[in-house]
Protein backbone atom coordinates (compact mmCIF):
# COMPACT_ATOMS: atom_id res chain seq x y z
CA UNK A 1 0.00 0.00 0.00
CA UNK A 2 2.61 2.20 0.78
CA UNK A 3 4.56 1.52 -2.15
CA UNK A 4 1.58 2.56 -4.41
CA UNK A 5 1.40 5.53 -2.54
CA UNK A 6 4.88 6.32 -3.57
CA UNK A 7 4.12 5.70 -7.07
CA UNK A 8 1.41 7.80 -6.83
CA UNK A 9 3.74 10.63 -6.09
CA UNK A 10 6.21 10.52 -8.03
CA UNK A 11 3.94 10.15 -10.88
CA UNK A 12 2.01 13.61 -10.15
CA UNK A 13 5.83 14.96 -9.44
CA UNK A 14 6.69 13.85 -13.08
CA UNK A 15 3.41 15.22 -14.44
CA UNK A 16 4.19 18.68 -12.66
CA UNK A 17 7.46 18.92 -14.16
CA UNK A 18 6.23 18.32 -17.40
CA UNK A 19 3.35 20.80 -17.31
CA UNK A 20 6.34 23.68 -16.14
CA UNK A 21 8.49 23.10 -18.67
CA UNK A 22 5.62 23.06 -21.46
CA UNK A 23 4.37 26.56 -19.81
CA UNK A 24 8.43 27.70 -20.01
CA UNK A 25 8.15 26.51 -23.93
CA UNK A 26 4.84 28.70 -23.93
CA UNK A 27 3.05 25.98 -25.16
CA UNK A 28 -0.82 25.76 -25.03
CA UNK A 29 -1.71 23.89 -22.41
CA UNK A 30 -3.79 21.05 -23.35
CA UNK A 31 -7.57 20.33 -21.29
CA UNK A 32 -6.14 16.26 -21.49
CA UNK A 33 -3.27 16.75 -19.14
CA UNK A 34 -5.72 18.99 -16.94
CA UNK A 35 -8.35 16.18 -16.84
CA UNK A 36 -5.62 13.52 -16.12
CA UNK A 37 -4.23 15.62 -13.32
CA UNK A 38 -7.96 16.00 -11.83
CA UNK A 39 -8.02 12.19 -12.18
CA UNK A 40 -5.24 11.94 -10.61
CA UNK A 41 -6.04 13.86 -7.94
CA UNK A 42 -9.04 11.98 -7.13
CA UNK A 43 -7.03 8.69 -7.37
CA UNK A 44 -4.84 10.09 -4.37
CA UNK A 45 -7.84 11.27 -2.51
CA UNK A 46 -9.67 7.91 -2.84
CA UNK A 47 -6.28 5.94 -2.28
CA UNK A 48 -5.68 8.30 0.75
CA UNK A 49 -9.51 7.20 2.04
CA UNK A 50 -8.61 3.43 1.27
CA UNK A 51 -5.57 3.50 3.60
CA UNK A 52 -7.30 5.36 6.53
CA UNK A 53 -10.68 2.57 5.95
CA UNK A 54 -7.67 0.12 5.85
CA UNK A 55 -6.29 1.38 8.88
CA UNK A 56 -9.73 1.67 10.53
CA UNK A 57 -10.10 -1.97 10.12
CA UNK A 58 -7.08 -2.84 10.97
CA UNK A 59 -7.54 -1.53 14.32
CA UNK A 60 -10.42 -2.95 14.47
CA UNK A 61 -9.56 -6.19 14.22
CA UNK A 62 -6.90 -5.90 16.24
CA UNK A 63 -9.23 -4.92 19.16
CA UNK A 64 -11.69 -7.97 18.41
CA UNK A 65 -8.62 -10.26 18.29
CA UNK A 66 -7.53 -8.87 21.60
CA UNK A 67 -11.27 -9.63 22.88
CA UNK A 68 -11.64 -12.66 21.09
CA UNK A 69 -7.68 -13.69 23.04
CA UNK A 70 -9.39 -12.52 25.86
CA UNK A 71 -11.88 -14.40 25.51
CA UNK A 72 -10.56 -17.47 24.63
CA UNK A 73 -8.07 -17.10 27.67
CA UNK A 74 -11.25 -16.58 30.79
CA UNK A 75 -12.89 -19.69 29.02
CA UNK A 76 -9.35 -22.08 28.92
CA UNK A 77 -9.29 -20.91 32.76
CA UNK A 78 -13.13 -21.54 33.38
CA UNK A 79 -12.54 -24.49 31.68
CA UNK A 80 -9.60 -25.56 33.39
CA UNK A 81 -11.58 -24.71 37.22
CA UNK A 82 -14.41 -26.79 36.07
CA UNK A 83 -12.62 -29.78 34.86
CA UNK A 84 -10.16 -30.08 38.09
CA UNK A 85 -13.35 -29.35 40.53
CA UNK A 86 -15.01 -32.31 37.96
CA UNK A 87 -11.88 -34.50 38.64
CA UNK A 88 -12.28 -33.77 42.30
CA UNK A 89 -15.07 -35.00 42.61
CA UNK A 90 -14.21 -38.19 40.63
CA UNK A 91 -11.79 -38.89 43.25
CA UNK A 92 -14.29 -37.97 46.04
CA UNK A 93 -16.63 -40.53 44.08
CA UNK A 94 -14.33 -43.41 43.73
CA UNK A 95 -13.44 -43.08 47.00
CA UNK A 96 -17.41 -43.59 48.27
CA UNK A 97 -17.43 -46.54 45.51
CA UNK A 98 -14.20 -48.16 46.63
CA UNK A 99 -15.54 -48.05 50.65
CA UNK A 100 -18.90 -49.40 49.22
CA UNK A 101 -17.17 -51.83 47.47
CA UNK A 102 -15.34 -52.66 51.05
CA UNK A 103 -18.96 -53.26 52.70
CA UNK A 104 -20.37 -55.33 49.86
CA UNK A 105 -17.11 -57.69 50.35
CA UNK A 106 -17.87 -58.04 53.72
CA UNK A 107 -21.28 -58.56 53.93
CA UNK A 108 -20.77 -60.75 50.90
CA UNK A 109 -18.58 -62.89 53.92
CA UNK A 110 -21.56 -62.22 56.25
CA UNK A 111 -23.59 -63.71 53.65
CA UNK A 112 -21.76 -66.54 53.45
CA UNK A 113 -20.71 -67.31 57.02
CA UNK A 114 -24.93 -66.84 57.64
CA UNK A 115 -25.51 -69.36 54.88
CA UNK A 116 -22.67 -72.36 56.43
CA UNK A 117 -24.36 -71.63 59.78
CA UNK A 118 -27.83 -72.08 57.98
CA UNK A 119 -26.00 -74.82 55.97
CA UNK A 120 -25.35 -77.01 59.68
CA UNK A 121 -28.43 -78.20 61.53
CA UNK A 122 -26.67 -77.81 65.05
CA UNK A 123 -25.51 -74.48 63.85
CA UNK A 124 -28.87 -73.15 62.81
CA UNK A 125 -30.51 -74.68 65.89
CA UNK A 126 -28.19 -72.10 67.83
CA UNK A 127 -28.85 -69.40 65.25
CA UNK A 128 -32.88 -70.19 65.89
CA UNK A 129 -31.93 -70.20 70.08
CA UNK A 130 -30.36 -67.48 69.80
CA UNK A 131 -32.26 -64.87 68.03
CA UNK A 132 -35.53 -66.03 70.22
CA UNK A 133 -33.49 -65.73 73.31
CA UNK A 134 -32.48 -61.98 72.34
CA UNK A 135 -36.22 -61.35 71.84
CA UNK A 136 -37.37 -62.52 75.08
CA UNK A 137 -34.54 -61.06 77.16
CA UNK A 138 -35.69 -57.72 75.45
CA UNK A 139 -39.57 -58.06 75.95
CA UNK A 140 -39.71 -59.62 78.84
CA UNK A 141 -38.11 -59.19 82.49
CA UNK A 142 -35.73 -62.17 84.20
CA UNK A 143 -38.45 -63.23 86.84
CA UNK A 144 -40.99 -63.78 84.27
CA UNK A 145 -38.80 -66.72 82.26
CA UNK A 146 -36.41 -69.19 82.05
CA UNK A 147 -34.45 -70.91 79.08
CA UNK A 148 -34.00 -74.59 79.24
CA UNK A 149 -36.25 -75.12 81.53
CA UNK A 150 -36.89 -79.00 83.24
CA UNK A 151 -40.16 -79.99 82.83
CA UNK A 152 -42.05 -82.82 84.96
CA UNK A 153 -41.69 -85.14 82.44
CA UNK A 154 -37.60 -84.94 82.24
CA UNK A 155 -38.23 -82.68 78.78
CA UNK A 156 -36.98 -79.33 78.24
CA UNK A 157 -38.24 -76.68 76.27
CA UNK A 158 -36.09 -74.29 74.72
CA UNK A 159 -37.95 -71.30 76.78
CA UNK A 160 -40.75 -71.69 79.19
CA UNK A 161 -43.00 -68.15 80.07
CA UNK A 162 -44.77 -67.18 83.80
CA UNK A 163 -47.61 -65.41 82.98
CA UNK A 164 -48.67 -63.73 86.02
CA UNK A 165 -51.95 -64.89 87.73
CA UNK A 166 -51.43 -68.35 86.23
CA UNK A 167 -49.85 -70.88 87.57
CA UNK A 168 -49.41 -73.14 84.24
CA UNK A 169 -46.03 -72.22 81.80
CA UNK A 170 -45.84 -71.12 78.26
CA UNK A 171 -43.59 -72.99 76.13
CA UNK A 172 -41.37 -71.79 73.43
CA UNK A 173 -39.79 -74.56 70.70
CA UNK A 174 -37.19 -72.54 68.58
CA UNK A 175 -36.32 -76.51 66.99
CA UNK A 176 -37.69 -75.62 63.31
CA UNK A 177 -36.83 -77.80 60.50
CA UNK A 178 -35.18 -75.75 57.56
CA UNK A 179 -33.62 -78.52 56.01
CA UNK A 180 -37.07 -79.08 53.77
CA UNK A 181 -37.21 -75.10 53.38
CA UNK A 182 -33.80 -75.71 51.27
CA UNK A 183 -34.98 -78.48 49.71
CA UNK A 184 -38.07 -76.38 48.25
CA UNK A 185 -35.86 -73.09 47.20
CA UNK A 186 -33.58 -75.56 45.27
CA UNK A 187 -36.33 -76.85 43.15
CA UNK A 188 -36.95 -76.08 39.98
CA UNK A 189 -39.26 -77.97 38.13
CA UNK A 190 -42.85 -78.86 38.98
CA UNK A 191 -41.45 -82.82 39.16
CA UNK A 192 -38.62 -81.59 42.37
CA UNK A 193 -41.45 -79.10 43.80
CA UNK A 194 -43.41 -81.74 44.91
CA UNK A 195 -41.60 -83.91 46.65
CA UNK A 196 -40.12 -80.87 48.02
CA UNK A 197 -43.53 -79.79 48.88
CA UNK A 198 -44.27 -83.08 50.40
CA UNK A 199 -41.09 -83.33 52.59
CA UNK A 200 -42.06 -79.49 54.48
CA UNK A 201 -45.55 -81.21 55.34
CA UNK A 202 -44.08 -84.08 56.63
CA UNK A 203 -41.15 -82.84 58.45
CA UNK A 204 -43.57 -79.82 60.47
CA UNK A 205 -46.09 -82.31 60.72
CA UNK A 206 -43.55 -84.19 62.74
CA UNK A 207 -41.98 -81.57 64.57
CA UNK A 208 -45.54 -80.57 65.88
CA UNK A 209 -46.78 -83.80 66.91
CA UNK A 210 -43.40 -83.77 68.93
CA UNK A 211 -44.10 -80.53 70.16
CA UNK A 212 -47.51 -81.25 71.55
CA UNK A 213 -46.52 -84.99 73.06
CA UNK A 214 -43.42 -83.50 74.78
CA UNK A 215 -44.66 -80.24 76.21
CA UNK A 216 -48.15 -79.82 76.87
CA UNK A 217 -48.51 -81.50 80.51
CA UNK A 218 -52.42 -80.84 81.49
CA UNK A 219 -52.06 -78.32 84.15
CA UNK A 220 -48.10 -77.45 84.39
CA UNK A 221 -48.05 -76.14 80.64
CA UNK A 222 -51.06 -74.09 79.25
CA UNK A 223 -51.56 -74.70 75.49
CA UNK A 224 -51.20 -73.62 73.00
CA UNK A 225 -47.45 -74.17 72.85
CA UNK A 226 -45.43 -71.92 70.72
CA UNK A 227 -43.25 -73.08 67.35
CA UNK A 228 -41.08 -70.44 67.10
CA UNK A 229 -39.55 -69.68 62.95
CA UNK A 230 -36.43 -67.45 62.39
CA UNK A 231 -37.54 -66.50 59.49
CA UNK A 232 -40.61 -63.96 58.50
CA UNK A 233 -39.94 -65.14 54.52
CA UNK A 234 -40.54 -68.66 55.69
CA UNK A 235 -43.41 -67.73 57.88
CA UNK A 236 -44.71 -66.19 54.78
CA UNK A 237 -44.68 -69.06 52.50
CA UNK A 238 -46.02 -71.57 55.16
CA UNK A 239 -49.36 -69.57 55.46
CA UNK A 240 -49.48 -69.08 51.52
CA UNK A 241 -48.61 -72.43 50.32
CA UNK A 242 -49.08 -75.07 53.46
CA UNK A 243 -52.19 -73.45 54.54
CA UNK A 244 -53.27 -76.99 55.88
CA UNK A 245 -49.60 -77.90 57.96
CA UNK A 246 -50.95 -74.57 60.09
CA UNK A 247 -54.04 -75.87 60.55
CA UNK A 248 -52.53 -79.16 62.03
CA UNK A 249 -51.05 -77.58 63.65
CA UNK A 250 -53.87 -75.44 65.38
CA UNK A 251 -55.62 -78.69 65.98
CA UNK A 252 -52.48 -80.18 67.67
CA UNK A 253 -52.76 -76.84 70.12
CA UNK A 254 -49.36 -75.59 68.82
CA UNK A 255 -48.89 -71.76 67.28
CA UNK A 256 -46.28 -71.06 64.41
CA UNK A 257 -44.84 -67.18 65.25
CA UNK A 258 -42.10 -65.26 63.49
CA UNK A 259 -39.77 -62.93 65.26
CA UNK A 260 -42.39 -60.54 64.78
CA UNK A 261 -45.27 -62.44 65.48
CA UNK A 262 -43.55 -63.10 68.60
CA UNK A 263 -42.87 -59.55 69.73
CA UNK A 264 -46.85 -58.91 69.29
CA UNK A 265 -46.98 -61.85 71.78
CA UNK A 266 -44.51 -60.51 74.21
CA UNK A 267 -46.29 -57.14 74.21
CA UNK A 268 -49.10 -58.49 75.13
CA UNK A 269 -47.91 -60.53 78.09
CA UNK A 270 -46.82 -57.11 79.26
CA UNK A 271 -49.87 -55.50 78.74
CA UNK A 272 -51.10 -58.82 81.18
CA UNK A 273 -48.53 -58.55 83.46
CA UNK A 274 -49.38 -54.98 83.88
CA UNK A 275 -52.85 -55.74 84.11
CA UNK A 276 -51.88 -58.12 86.96
CA UNK A 277 -49.91 -55.76 88.79
CA UNK A 278 -52.78 -52.84 88.37
CA UNK A 279 -55.27 -55.54 90.05
CA UNK A 280 -53.28 -56.50 92.46
CA UNK A 281 -52.31 -52.72 93.51
CA UNK A 282 -56.06 -52.24 93.87
CA UNK A 283 -56.80 -55.52 95.92
CA UNK A 284 -54.00 -54.15 98.12
CA UNK A 285 -55.54 -50.34 97.77
CA UNK A 286 -59.46 -52.26 98.72
CA UNK A 287 -57.80 -53.60 101.50
CA UNK A 288 -56.24 -50.58 103.19
CA UNK A 289 -59.45 -48.83 102.29
CA UNK A 290 -61.54 -51.38 104.40
CA UNK A 291 -59.03 -51.16 107.08
CA UNK A 292 -59.01 -47.22 107.25
CA UNK A 293 -62.71 -47.56 107.58
CA UNK A 294 -62.70 -50.15 110.74
CA UNK A 295 -60.08 -47.25 112.41
CA UNK A 296 -62.85 -44.25 111.41
CA UNK A 297 -65.72 -46.96 112.93
CA UNK A 298 -63.11 -47.10 115.95
CA UNK A 299 -62.40 -43.75 116.55
CA UNK A 300 -66.41 -42.61 115.98
CA UNK A 301 -67.23 -45.60 118.85
CA UNK A 302 -64.61 -44.09 121.08
CA UNK A 303 -65.46 -40.24 120.18
CA UNK A 304 -69.06 -41.47 121.07
CA UNK A 305 -67.60 -42.84 124.73
CA UNK A 306 -65.70 -40.07 124.95
CA UNK A 307 -68.36 -37.79 124.59
CA UNK A 308 -70.79 -39.55 127.41
CA UNK A 309 -67.67 -39.20 129.65
CA UNK A 310 -67.66 -35.42 128.97
CA UNK A 311 -71.72 -35.41 129.35
CA UNK A 312 -71.80 -37.32 132.78
CA UNK A 313 -68.41 -35.39 133.89
CA UNK A 314 -70.49 -32.41 133.19
CA UNK A 315 -73.98 -33.83 134.84
CA UNK A 316 -71.15 -34.58 138.15
CA UNK A 317 -69.91 -30.62 138.07
CA UNK A 318 -73.75 -29.86 138.05
CA UNK A 319 -74.38 -31.79 140.99
CA UNK A 320 -71.20 -30.77 142.68
CA UNK A 321 -72.05 -26.52 141.96
CA UNK A 322 -75.45 -27.09 143.60
CA UNK A 323 -73.92 -29.11 146.25
CA UNK A 324 -71.10 -26.66 146.37
CA UNK A 325 -74.08 -23.91 146.72
CA UNK A 326 -75.89 -25.19 149.15
CA UNK A 327 -72.76 -25.95 151.43
CA UNK A 328 -72.20 -22.11 151.18
CA UNK A 329 -75.48 -20.99 152.02
CA UNK A 330 -75.68 -23.58 155.03
CA UNK A 331 -72.70 -22.06 156.21
CA UNK A 332 -73.86 -18.28 155.96
CA UNK A 333 -76.62 -19.05 158.10
CA UNK A 334 -74.30 -21.04 160.94
CA UNK A 335 -72.49 -18.05 160.75
CA UNK A 336 -75.04 -15.68 160.94
CA UNK A 337 -76.44 -17.74 163.56
CA UNK A 338 -79.68 -18.39 162.16
CA UNK A 339 -80.20 -21.99 162.72
CA UNK A 340 -83.18 -24.01 162.05
CA UNK A 341 -84.26 -27.29 161.60
CA UNK A 342 -82.36 -29.05 158.95
CA UNK A 343 -84.59 -30.13 155.97
CA UNK A 344 -85.49 -33.98 155.65
CA UNK A 345 -83.29 -35.54 152.97
CA UNK A 346 -82.00 -31.74 151.77
CA UNK A 347 -78.72 -31.58 153.64
CA UNK A 348 -76.05 -31.98 150.62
Amino acid sequence: MELAIIVLGVALVAAALILAFARGRAVPPDPRLDTVLSGQGDITGQFRQTVAAQEALSRTLAERLEALDKRLGQSLSDNASKTAATIAGIGERLTVIDDAQKNISALSGQVVSLQQVLSNKQARGAFAQTQMEEIIRDGLPTSLYDFQFTLSNRNRPDCVIRIPGNKALLVIDAKFPLECFELLRLAVTDEERKPAQARVRSDIGKHVTDIASKYLIPGEVQDPAIMFVPSESIYAELHDSFSDVIQKAHRAQVIVVSPNILMLALNTIQTVMKDARMREQADLIRKEVGVLVGDVKRLGERVGNLQRHFDQAEADLKAITVSTDKIVARGEKIENAELAPPEQGNLL
